[in-house]
């Protein structure tokens, strides 16, 4: 059983969680991360899942604008040219046998508590996919950061990671891998 966890992240916050989704994903299946800048534009090897994830930039996926805003922010991590967006949008239109799990990561504010702000680009991505072909194995999930550069929330690490783990139950079974 194999994955492929595409990934954008610019003040490295949807990176951390990236990687701990990908640690879940591995107790059950051999897993692929990548940045997106980075990602197959179609992947070669058969797959069973693919999980795409972004920060939320202005109620949605980011894009060539929020990146470069991002940058001026001080990210020093990703690249403004492109993200999960370009690398939705570069996919072939087909039915395709891998599944798929979107996530993003937002900002929550207010004294630590969370905040549901519209938009998630885990919800467009997924929306992005779907279109693509791909059917989804998992609702959106979002992990919270506390401030645009960070922290992630307190357990946002531990939460992907059994985020991760769980999609892996649903896809390679006991006994499997």
């Amino acid at each position: 059983m194999k994955a492929l966890v595409v990934y954008e992240s610019m003040f490295g916050n949807t990176e951390q969680i990236a990687r701990a989704v990908a640690d879940g994903l591995r107790t059950r299946m051999e897993v692929e991360l990548v940045g997106a800048d980075h990602a197959p534009p179609s992947p070669d090897d058969p797959l069973d899942l693919v999980v795409v994830g972004g920060p939320t930039h202005a109620f949605s996926m980011t894009r060539q604008n929020t990146r470069e805003d991002a940058v001026r922010q001080g990210a020093q991590a990703g690249n403004a040219a492109y993200g999960i967006r370009e690398w939705i949008d570069h996919l072939r239109n087909a039915p395709h046998s891998e599944r798929v799990a979107t996530f993003d990561t937002r900002v929550a504010r207010s004294g630590g508590r969370v905040r549901h702000f519209p938009g998630s680009a885990a919800k467009a991505a997924a929306k992005g996919l779907r279109k693509h072909g791909y059917e989804p194995l998992a609702d959106p999930e979002s992990f919270w950061v506390e401030d645009t550069p960070g922290p992630l929330f307190p357990g946002e690490v531990e939460r992907a990671r059994a985020w991760g783990e769980k999609l892996a139950k649903v896809v390679a079974p006991a006994g499997l891998r």
